[in-house]
């Protein structure tokens, strides 16, 4: 029956050697010699750490106010509902597939062309790398928005504080994404055990921000935030503390003109701008390959994050709507900056996890294109991408995809000045983003 299956043509599937007692010792001692490098990472480490810090990249710290400020808390709320509904279709696939069988590297690619075949499996193979891509420059993006919009140096060269000394361009831009990209392929090209060492960092000092934004809720007094306008002009907002006011005023939509696109919002456009947040639900099933028992580890791991980020998401947001008035939430990106007990908890906590996401989705492309080229479903068009370290890293399949990585980031282009304002992405930007990256 072995030999039927069409898996055998495309050398996925191996038919077993016939024992024999002549042969037996040879045939263990070949085995033994083809076997892949030991798993290492455990199911938080490779699992859970890498999920949650890709929801919990640059929408929570930069987007989320945002939502609120447009959507409404009702609304806010209705669009998590859909989005976790949607995610949660995908995460119960992933969880049924991964324990129907031995699991590989590949992550969803593996999974899918073991259970369906390789047509399927090498066709949505090639979105997930795609995908994956795509999501690495978005958080690219969003790590270099909050660097030229904090440490950039104004373009009308009158500095507020000692620590604008950026200067800002288009082709800056491209140097500071260049220089964070180079950074996530060096700590991908060691290896996962680096990656998952450097992820468990950076995972305690998002806890430790996300621990400081909530404190600052209840010891941070009320105050007025001024405000930079369109066209240079200032205004102010107040942060309020709890008041059931400020509550009730942030329960319905108002959906107004964004202030660095000049476009008026709708529920479409601002629901695909939280989405993102809900996106890297795969993050940890492209580890598959570098974990210790993965058929038990993705199911748990993932779904064990996504329920933390849901109620983290819902009660944040609540907290947001009784505190701060609708225009702060409307005309500040940066609005838990400003109310922090310690306004660089915030910056680091982007860029930590920003830098995170982007590192995770790098990784779960080169793991994606490595089985891939493995499994030879693109004949020798990628046969680069087979080779790897002595420890099993596909080095090769790490800067192939590093590679692209950097045209796909120039293609969209660093942040730029809209209407006055400094470098700034646009919503417009991460809906396309997320559009293209829904699949990691």
């Amino acid at each position: 029956m072995a030999e039927r299956t069409p898996l055998l043509n495309y050398r996925l599937y191996t038919a077993p050697e016939p024992a024999s007692s002549s042969s037996g010792g040879g045939s263990r001692a070949r085995i033994a010699g083809q076997q892949p490098p030991p798993k290492k990472l455990s199911t938080f480490f490779g699992v859970v750490i890498p999920t949650l810090l890709s929801m919990f990249s640059v929408v929570l710290f930069l987007r989320l106010g945002f939502v609120v400020g447009q959507a409404g808390l009702y609304q806010s709320i209705l669009m998590f509902i859909v989005a976790y509904f949607i995610i949660s279709m995908t995460v119960l696939s992933v969880c049924a597939i991964s324990t129907n069988g031995a699991l590989d590297a590949g992550g969803a690619y593996y999974m899918i062309s073991r259970a369906l075949g390789p047509e399927f499996g090498g066709s949505i193979g090639i979105m997930f790398f795609f995908a994956n891509i795509c999501g690495s420059a978005l958080y690219v993006l969003g790590l270099v928005e909050s660097l030229v919009d904090i440490f950039g140096f104004p373009l009308t060269g009158q500095t507020t504080s000692s620590t604008q000394v950026l200067p800002q361009s288009y082709w800056y831009g491209l140097l500071y994404g260049t220089v964070v990209l180079l950074l996530c392929l060096l700590v991908c090209l060691v290896g996962a055990d680096l990656y998952a060492k450097a992820s468990f960092i950076i995972f305690l000092i998002v806890i430790l921000v996300l621990g400081t934004i909530f404190i600052s809720f209840f010891v941070v007094s009320p105050k007025s935030i001024n405000i930079t306008m369109s066209l240079g002009n200032t205004s102010e907002a107040s942060f309020t503390g709890f008041k059931l006011s400020t509550l009730k005023s942030n329960l319905p939509p108002d959906y107004v003109e964004d202030y660095t696109t000049g476009k008026i919002m709708n529920f479409a456009a601002v629901f695909a701008v939280m989405f993102n947040g809900c996106t890297g639900i795969m993050a940890g099933s492209n580890m598959s390959g570098d974990l210790k028992n993965p058929s038990y580890s993705i199911p748990r791991g993932t779904i064990t994050a996504v329920i933390f980020t849901y109620i983290i998401y819902n009660i944040l947001s609540l907290m947001i709507s009784c505190t701060c008035e609708r225009l702060l939430l409307q005309k500040d990106y940066d609005f838990l900056k400003d109310i922090n007990v310690w306004p660089p908890f915030v910056i680091i906590g982007i860029y930590a996890s920003t830098l995170s996401a982007a590192m995770s989705n790098l990784i779960g492309a080169s793991r994606i294109l490595y089985a891939l080229a493995k499994d030879d479903i693109f004949g020798k068009l990628l046969m680069p991408a087979k080779k790897t370290s002595r420890s099993g890293n596909p080095w090769a399949a790490v800067l192939i995809s590093w590679v692209l990585v950097q045209p796909v980031w120039h293609w969209n282009g660093p942040p730029h000045q809209i209407s006055g304002q400094p470098f700034v992405t646009s919503p417009g930007i991460l809906v396309c983003w997320g559009s293209l990256a829904v699949g990691s």
